[in-house]
């Protein structure tokens, strides 16, 4: 194959390989930008708090090393909400029934007669509180793919800068290559060398 026209298809393909990556990033910025503003626009509206400093709530272990550097703040991204839920929600409902889920307390409670008081007060909460953390979480997932889709448009944008510089250099490569010149020129047709009988 003539070297020009390798170094014509090479850079070629390089710059459509740039202008699709630019688009991908493009697309992914958008994706990130959508679901950041969802995300905050939706935690927002919830008005959740965490406790303020110096409150009673935080001193506990299994809670102050990962909400204090929240403290008096509300809950508007996807990594406060999965720290709320996780840390600050899941350890009150676990404090409310001894550890015993929603579907474990409301089926005693069914089994009961739905008698008792107390199973019924922890039913209402566990339900309500593993709704709420369920809510959380998955506004943690979704804005966790939309922080996967920001670093894919920066590994867009930088393979389509990477592509560009190279099909510059290609187009520069390819003034300069002869016409004549051959890309592997000893792979090329030769004559074979004469059998002897």
């Amino acid at each position: 194959m003539r070297r020009r026209t390798f170094d014509a298809l090479l850079t070629t393909g390089g710059l459509v390989l740039a202008v699709v990556l630019l688009v991908a990033g493009a697309l992914l910025t958008w994706g990130h930008s959508f679901v950041d503003s969802q995300v905050h626009t939706q935690l927002a509206q919830q008005k959740i708090m965490f406790p303020a400093k110096g409150d009673a709530g935080l001193k506990d272990p299994k809670i102050k090393p990962y909400i204090e550097q929240y403290a008096g703040q509300q809950v508007v991204n996807g990594q406060q909400a999965r720290a709320f839920a996780d840390h600050y929600i899941a350890v009150h409902l676990d404090e409310t029934a001894n550890g015993q889920t929603y579907s474990e307390v409301s089926g005693k409670w069914i089994a009961g007669g739905m008698k008792d008081a107390t199973l019924a007060q922890q039913r209402q909460t566990l339900f309500m509180g593993e709704t709420l953390r369920g809510l959380l979480l998955n506004a943690y997932a979704f804005w966790k793919v939309g922080q996967i889709a920001l670093y894919g448009a920066i590994a867009a944008f930088v393979g389509a800068g990477v592509l560009l510089v190279l099909s510059l250099l290609g187009f520069l490569h390819l003034r300069r290559a002869r016409p004549e010149d051959e890309v592997l020129p000893k792979l090329g047709a030769q004559t074979p060398a004469p059998v002897e009988p």
